[in-house]
């Protein structure tokens, strides 16, 4: 978002502002996507540490029974509520503290946010690293969310609103990009403890934790906050500074006029919540939450949340199953890096549905092979058969990585208008979270009681989102964001029934020849995106 509170001539819609790739940009938007590596880490040792004996002796001793017992069913095993709660706990904090830091973004900036993340991570760490009982070990996991909240809320805004607009897809995927890394930099570390055999690796794998948590505290206090953010709190000759900083060049009158209507009009919406709700915003509103929802309903967090203790119950071993989960957390880094290359060529929809193409095949194919080769009493699977199933999972990981996972974020970014940026990223933080939340929490539920069915239940929803990409996701490779009602939404076979009596950005005024700046797009100006 922009603030202050001078009106100006905005520049005509469609021109691309001047603006250099400055190494204050680049390092700006690496130090604040670190906040994606503690999110990555996360996601990537919460699996780690509980499939480790000696973590699931000291907190779940009833689980660690389970998996002794070799009559008990090879799908049930890690089927308990307060194992789900230690790595859902963490979502339920991040919805809530998400509110809170909506409040914060706007009227303390992206920086202070992105601060007060690092904060709620760094104390997290220590709880969890130091745990003597589970409620310690919940607590940690619940500042942790927080973080998270913070985090999900200001870093994505941040990386929005300082990259150039040429290199806007690239940037926002940088976010993504940087949570995969933290995913396998967990699997490497989860590798290594788990061969320390005096019962306190776990211990090293919460705690590292505090690597990625530090590099977000210390790059939030070295970067500048963004001119939208100055310019929004009344900052003005601030906000316009940092804008000849990060652009490279004093030319930058053009885009600063820009931000400082498109601000005058945010302000002028006194109700954003309610404004989203509006007929013309329902394509935007509509299609962000559908793809939070589809994005969890792949099935991918369950996969990255459980992966050890998936591959275990398919017989893996320890090792073996950490093994597994190493290669497929490369695997889910080199794909990122292909959306970063593609998004702005092949564009969206292309991605999304070779994707879904790829993730049903391959879902459908190892719910076959667990169907028929892993029972509930069965040794496992023979090792040929062990080997194919990684090389499907990879398989489905990729197709996710270079679609669902960072355009599930890029797209609604690239939607919404001004007055309704900051309503529509807390609706679409929200959906995300809740969602990832009950996936976390049923998913070793739904394991024992669907066996390979789960497989089948996921591939269900990925043919589902494939159509819903087919018949109402419009492309929006290339569109700039001011433009995005007269050249997308205005021309959908579908959408284009709520825009009726709507103009948006760049209608060229019937009396005056002036472009008028209707909605508050702002050009280059991109919102939220990948979380």
């Amino acid at each position: 978002m922009a603030g202050g509170g001078l009106s100006a001539s905005a520049p005509p819609a469609g021109v691309e502002f001047e603006a250099k790739i400055t190494p204050i940009v680049i390092i700006s938007c690496i130090m604040a996507a670190t906040g994606g590596l503690m999110f990555g880490y996360d996601v990537g040792v919460s699996g780690g540490v509980t499939a480790m004996p000696d973590f699931l002796k000291k907190f779940f001793p009833v689980v660690y029974r389970k998996t002794l017992d070799k009559d008990d069913s090879n799908y049930c095993k890690y089927d308990n509520q307060g194992l789900q709660l230690f790595t859902s706990s963490l979502y339920l904090a991040g919805l809530v503290s998400t509110f809170f830091a909506s409040y914060t973004t706007r009227k303390l900036g992206r920086r202070l946010t992105m601060l007060i993340a690092g904060v709620f991570f760094i104390v997290g760490v220590v709880l969890n690293a130091a745990a003597q009982d589970l409620a310690m070990l919940i607590i940690g996991r619940i500042l942790l969310g927080c973080g998270v909240g913070f985090a999900n809320q200001a870093v994505p805004l941040f990386l929005s609103e300082i990259a150039p607009t040429r290199i806007r897809g690239g940037l926002n995927i940088l976010f993504q990009l940087n949570v995969t890394i933290g995913i396998l930099f967990a699997n490497l570390v989860n590798y290594g403890t788990a061969k320390i055999t005096s019962g306190w690796g776990w211990r090293i794998s919460l705690g590292l934790a505090g690597v990625p948590a530090l590099l977000l505290t210390v790059g939030a206090l070295i970067v500048t906050d963004t001119p939208n953010s100055l310019i929004e709190r009344g900052r003005l000759e601030e906000g316009k500074a940092v804008l000849r900083r990060i652009r490279g060049t004093d030319n930058v009158e053009p885009e600063y006029l820009e931000l400082v209507e498109a601000s005058r009009i945010a302000k002028e919406v006194k109700h954003p919540f309610r404004n989203l709700m509006k007929r013309r915003n329902r394509p935007q509103l509509v299609i962000a939450v559908a793809l939070q929802i589809f994005q969890q309903c792949t099935g991918i967090n369950a996969i990255m949340f459980y992966a050890p203790v998936l591959f275990d119950t398919l017989g893996f071993g320890g090792d073996a199953s950490l093994y597994s989960t190493v290669i497929t957390g490369a695997v889910n880094v080199v794909s990122t890096l292909v959306s970063v290359y593609s998004v702005d060529k092949l564009g969206r929809r292309v991605l999304l549905l070779e994707a879904g193409i790829q993730m049903f095949l391959s879902q459908v194919a190892i719910a076959i092979i667990l169907g028929i080769k892993v029972t509930d009493n069965s040794n496992g699977l023979h090792s040929g058969f062990g080997i194919l199933v990684v090389v499907l999972v990879c398989t489905f990981i990729s197709a996710f990585a270079w679609s669902w996972g960072p355009l599930g974020w890029l797209i609604p970014s690239e939607t919404f208008p001004l007055e309704t940026r900051s309503a529509g990223q807390s609706v679409t933080v929200c959906v995300n979270l809740v969602f990832t939340f009950v996936i976390a929490q049923a998913f070793l539920s739904m394991l024992c009681h669907f066996k390979f069915g789960i497989f089948l239940f996921f591939s269900g929803w990925v043919l589902i989102m494939s159509f819903f990409v087919l018949f109402l996701l419009p492309e929006t490779k290339n569109i700039p964001i001011e433009e995005m009602t007269e050249r997308v939404w205005k021309k959908h076979w579908f959408w284009k029934r709520y825009m009726d009596g709507y103009e948006g950005v760049g209608a060229v005024d019937s009396i005056n020849g002036d472009h008028s700046k209707k909605n508050g797009y702002s050009n280059g100006f991109d919102p939220i995106s990948n979380l």
